[in-house]
């Protein structure tokens, strides 16, 4: 009698221990079956296991700033140069935790120094699984998104590009990763000049003010509606001049999202086909822009952007199939040659003004909705220094 009440005594123990693993096991198992896409990111755990250098999407709780291999910082964070996920916003075991690399382009969202409220937020991140500081790590980010507990200047949610969009320039540097970019972006869709005045209301649309575009040199606020050629109308500016190779407005070049942006009318003239370097006088119109007979020095909150736009063009156009092949040079009065500079110049400008989200906004409309390829320099700012430096 003793020992059947034994019995039923640990069969009754067996069953409860049965019923409360199930629970643990069922989570553990659900966290692990993502395949690292952007619909079905990694879990923490599966990144860690997966450290090839693959890009994929992970998705975790903020948990603190690796700081080292096992040191995690929970406050007073040093920088916004990298974040840790783990499966729990409660971790505090370094084993269990994802180290993230934070480019600089991402850094003033989504680094802690600026945005500790991202404290035990859920973020979807998309990078290389890599080491970073001898441990587990995702790097060389081009999506970051907050998936719960509010948003820190994150921007529409990216439609970004499948997980093997950039795979075949990772690990490439000078002409071979110039190369490798061509023949990514290469091959897109080419729009009208017509239809440059629609996508540009689109693509350059005021995130304050959906009826305006904002205007590349002078930073106005302008009706979408006021385009054309009189003195204050808003047009088609061809940040790599038109002229430096000649191609005009043609299909191609000529219609490159990527690099026309809207401008005063006035102010475009004036700008005409310089090059871009510092100094000159400044432009009456447009405050902070200087200019003199053999350059333009736009303002500083778009010295990137227009180094980026330029950097795109170079890689763009190499040439092949029939078309111009645009190099950027360290000079000026390049003319009508199919040269821009100054490099020297677009390097640093590149570097003093990182990419913002506006830039971040445009490549991702540009891809999703016209021309179906990226700028990359706005998506890898690190590669404008290992192509030309």
């Amino acid at each position: 009698m003793v020992k059947n009440r034994n019995t039923r005594l640990l069969f009754s123990w067996v069953l409860i221990v049965f019923i409360l693993i199930q629970p643990l096991q069922s989570t553990v198992t659900n966290a692990a079956t993502g395949d690292g896409s952007w619909s079905s990111p990694y879990s923490v755990s599966q990144a860690i296991s997966n450290q090839n250098s693959s890009t994929k999407t992970v998705q975790g709780y903020v948990v603190g700033q690796p700081t080292s291999t096992t040191t995690v910082l929970k406050s007073n964070f040093p920088n916004d140069y990298a974040l840790a996920l783990a499966e729990s916003a409660t971790e505090t075991n370094t084993a269990k935790m994802i180290y993230v690399q934070i480019p600089t382009s991402f850094r003033s969202s989504y680094g802690l120094k600026s945005n500790s409220s991202l404290m035990g937020k859920s973020l979807k991140i998309t990078g290389t699984m890599s080491a970073y500081f001898s441990h587990p790590g995702l790097k060389d980010g081009t999506a970051f998104t907050v998936q719960e507990g509010g948003t820190v200047n994150p921007g529409p949610t990216p439609n970004p590009p499948s997980n093997s969009y950039y795979d075949a320039a990772y690990g490439k540097t000078g002409e071979a990763l110039k190369t490798a970019l061509h023949n990514i972006i290469d091959d897109h869709t080419e729009i009208s000049y017509s239809n440059v005045w629609t996508a540009l209301r689109e693509t350059d649309e005021d995130p304050n003010n959906p009826n305006n575009v904002i205007l590349l040199y002078t930073g106005r606020s302008q009706s979408k509606l006021t385009n054309g050629g009189n003195a204050n109308d808003w047009n088609r500016e061809h940040v790599w001049a038109k002229s430096h190779g000649g191609f005009g407005t043609s299909m191609g070049a000529g219609t490159d999202l990527h690099h026309l942006r809207p401008t005063d009318a006035s102010v475009n003239s004036s700008r005409s086909n310089l090059d871009f370097d510092n100094g000159g006088n400044e432009h009456s119109e447009a405050r902070g822009n200087y200019y003199d007979s053999d350059s333009w020095e736009p303002r500083d909150s778009v010295k990137g952007d227009v180094a980026r736009m330029l950097f795109y063009m170079a890689v763009r156009y190499e040439g092949d199939s029939g078309e111009l092949d645009l190099e950027l040079n360290n000079r000026v009065n390049n003319g009508s040659a199919p040269y821009h500079g100054k490099l020297s110049v677009l390097l640093q400008w590149h570097k003093e003004d990182p990419v913002d989200q506006f830039e971040r906004t445009r490549n991702e409309i540009i891809y999703t909705d016209y021309q179906h390829n990226r700028n990359p320099f706005i998506d890898h700012p690190e590669w404008a220094s290992a192509i030309w430096e």
